[in-house]
């Protein structure tokens, strides 16, 4: 599995087209191959959190490549967001409970 951390401050007055364009992207991300989770936060102090996690570095790359979610990423950096940052991660130990 990799894990991706996505963390993002957006510049005001975005929030009606960067929603409608995550729709799109959200269906196109969840119908990759190796894709296992999406999960979005929102921080009182208006910075976003969204964790994405692919079973591999393969299916990730094929992600991070697909044609839309390129334009999308161009987008984010011309138009929605005042700063960004992407960790990817291979997580150490994974467990659960129950």
């Amino acid at each position: 599995m990799v894990v991706v951390i996505f963390r993002a401050r957006m510049k005001p007055g975005v929030e009606k087209e960067i929603a409608e364009l995550g729709e799109r992207i959200y269906a196109l991300g969840t119908a990759m191959p190796g894709f296992i989770s999406y999960r979005d936060y929102q921080s009182s102090d208006g910075e976003s959190v969204t964790i994405v996690e692919f079973e591999s570095h393969e299916t990730l790359k094929a992600w991070r490549e697909q044609p839309e979610h390129r334009a999308a990423q161009e987008a984010g950096r011309n138009r929605f967001f005042s700063e960004y940052r992407i960790t990817v991660c291979d997580p150490v130990r994974d467990y659960s409970f129950p």
